[in-house]
């Protein structure tokens, strides 16, 4: 297994760092690559909105397969995406030849990307009941705001789902705010809003679709969209990994408890053991993982990418 990759040094100016990525502006001036971002996945890991001390070993690159696969596979026909280039041998080669020197940290876990004007929300859909949603339909059989019928159980496939759930976009550090359709609405606009939801929708529908084809089953996901010059709806960001989504083993489902999940809760359950939860865990020192919830989160991305491709990730 390679060290992990949690910061990356590119002789590029550096925009920003996120929970994972590293955003450069790949100094590019001609057509179609012209403004260009790369995007780099770093094997940094995050939980509760903090990023954890240590990473978790070709973490950054499977998540960048992933969402490479979901691209070509969904975004073209349902809606446009950022995407310019997702390998080494696609970048131009005067790009190429700034990065030569740090290969290794950009081959594989790097996209070139179209820059766009990122909307302040996350679109989230959610097909089962889950998570925060759970907690809240627990209290008041609403989530986000939106009545659902009583009676429903945890796990339980939502009715007349999947459910648009958007919430807002935190910083690092801060946390995700839920917030209603109409909220939604207030900051995008009633077209854009409206727009924003139907891709959403539409795009979790076909994963879900291509996921149980796969013994999977797509609790929920988060997408976030941007828009370019010309006014054009784009998704950005990662789309359909374990970090923005809750995937399920489909032969061990069973409705009335929480479900073993190819993404972080592995983490987050340990971190709780530790008591370190949402609020905790912001008084704390910075939090390093035992090397072995490093391995088992580790062999989780595997078999993630493992069920989606049929093959192992090398």
């Amino acid at each position: 297994m390679s060290a992990a990759v949690t910061q990356t040094t590119l002789p590029l100016p550096l925009i920003s760092r996120g929970k994972v990525r590293d955003i450069y502006d790949a100094q590019l001036t001609e057509g179609l690559y012209k403004d260009a971002l790369l995007i780099v996945a770093t094997d940094r890991i995050s939980a509760y909105d903090v990023v954890l001390a240590n990473g978790i070993p070709d973490k950054g690159r499977i998540l960048h397969a992933i969402s490479t696969m979901w691209f070509e596979m969904l975004t073209p026909h349902i809606v446009p995406s950022h995407v310019l280039a997702t390998k080494w041998e696609q970048f131009p080669a005067d790009l190429q030849k700034k990065l030569e020197g740090v290969r290794e940290q950009v081959d594989g876990r790097a996209m070139l990307v179209r820059r766009a004007k990122v909307l302040p929300i996350e679109a989230i859909v959610r097909g089962y009941l889950s998570g925060s949603a759970w907690k809240e339909y627990q209290k008041t059989t609403h989530v986000h705001g939106q009545p659902l019928v009583p009676g429903l159980r945890e796990s339980q496939r939502i009715p007349d789902g999947p459910l648009f759930t958007p919430s807002t976009k935190a910083e690092v550090g801060e946390h995700d705010e839920n917030i209603s359709v109409e909220q939604a609405t207030q900051l995008l606009g009633d077209a854009l809003a409206k727009k924003v939801q139907d891709k959403s929708v539409a795009l979790f529908t076909a994963a879900s679709e291509f996921a149980e084809q796969h013994g999977l089953i797509l609790a929920d996901t988060k997408f976030e969209f941007g828009l370019v010059e010309d006014g054009e709806l784009i998704v950005v960001d990662e789309v359909l990994t374990p970090d923005s989504s809750r995937f399920w083993p489909k032969d061990t489902y069973q409705v009335g408890q929480s479900q073993p999940s190819f993404d972080k809760q592995f983490v987050r359950d340990w971190m709780t053991s530790q008591g370190l939860d949402k609020t905790a865990i912001h008084s704390k020192e910075p939090v390093v993982l035992p090397d072995g919830v490093v391995q088992q989160t580790t062999a989780l991305y595997r078999e993630a990418y493992k069920r989606f491709t049929g093959k192992d990730f090398a």
